[in-house]
């Protein structure tokens, strides 16, 4: 019975959070005394999937079919039942991210499975008992799950278990499932994707403002620092909720849970609500000119002054560290 991990690519290629996924799924499958087996619903070269077995995938599993271009959770989840059924496989893996969050729910509901959705350790196996840690309590306290039923699924929160790379070699299969046309139950009428810029869930470094930017107009600044460092951007919600950035850049409890290894705080009093959502991050740097805010508590590194003063002078030292001056 192998583990199952869904691997999903975008423009031809893997994230690091499908490498984590993968590397995640062989050491679940160690545990096990299995294989892993990836399933990718897009029609990439060979070379590409099997640079999977790097990480210690057995088997690719290529399913191509029109009606997965677009992504549509409940049929996704449809369909990744029928390849766990066709192969036998009882633990399915996910990333925690956009896609993963859709798509487990339904399948565990497909699978009469336990799920753990952001676990963030490797399961511990008491006989057939699978015991996983997740965070709970906007991240203030740590919960060990038990899932006792024989199919699991289990969705890994992104950036908290390194992928490890192996000398594994795997192979790479089509596998044929039938879909029919009433299997969709959505139309998708346009879609509208992001490009030129570095997408928050796969960021290494995130430079995120508050209010304490006074407006949209001076949003310049964030920007030629996340270009200089090559980060995302990001906000906090009442800067969303007032529109001067987008939503799909709002971090928190109520937006999007971030874990980079570099996140800079300008001009963020630090909430518990937006600390819930960054306090994964490995080292926080937090620019505030209340010396009381509340994110100084949080950071790893702190600068009290005005943003306005301090974020250009840092712009230009690193400007200078990276021309190598």
């Amino acid at each position: 019975m192998p583990v199952l991990v869904f691997a999903e690519s975008a423009n031809g290629t893997f994230k690091k959070s499908n490498f984590e996924a993968v590397s995640y799924g062989a050491r679940v499958a160690a545990l096990l005394n299995t294989e892993t087996f990836v399933i990718d619903f897009e029609n990439l070269s060979d070379d590409v999937l099997k640079s999977l077995g790097d990480y210690g995938a057995t088997k690719v599993y290529r399913v191509t079919n029109d009606a997965l271009k677009n992504f549509d959770a409940g049929l996704h989840a449809k369909v990744l039942n029928d390849v766990a059924q066709k192969l036998n496989a009882t633990t399915v893996i996910f990333s925690f991210n956009y896609s993963g969050k859709a798509i487990a729910p339904v399948l565990a509901a497909k699978m009469n499975a336990g799920y753990v959705a952001g676990a963030i350790d490797i399961p511990v196996m008491e006989g057939s008992t699978m015991k996983i840690r997740k965070n709970v309590f906007s991240g203030k306290a740590i919960a060990l799950y038990a899932i006792h039923s024989d199919n699991k699924i289990i969705a890994l929160t992104p950036n908290t278990v390194a992928p490890e790379k192996t000398e594994n070699k795997c192979s790479v299969e089509n596998l044929e499932i039938a879909i029919k046309a009433t299997d969709s139950k959505v139309k998708v009428k346009e879609v509208v994707k992001a490009s030129g810029k570095i997408t928050l869930s796969d960021a290494d470094i995130v430079v995120s403002a508050g209010r304490g930017l006074k407006g949209p107009e001076n949003w310049g600044m964030v920007e030629e620092m996340a270009n200089i460092l090559g980060a995302a951007t990001a906000c906090s919600r009442p800067v969303a909720d007032i529109h001067w950035r987008p939503h799909e850049e709002h971090v928190g409890q109520t937006g999007l849970t971030v874990r980079p290894n570099l996140y800079i705080a300008l001009g963020i009093s630090g909430a518990i609500q937006h600390l819930a959502g960054v306090n994964g991050s490995k080292v926080i740097v937090v620019i505030n000119k209340d010396p009381e805010a509340p994110f100084f508590k949080a950071a790893d590194y702190g600068i009290v002054g005005d943003v306005f003063e301090v974020v250009p002078k840092l712009n230009e030292a690193f400007k200078r560290f990276k021309a190598g001056a």
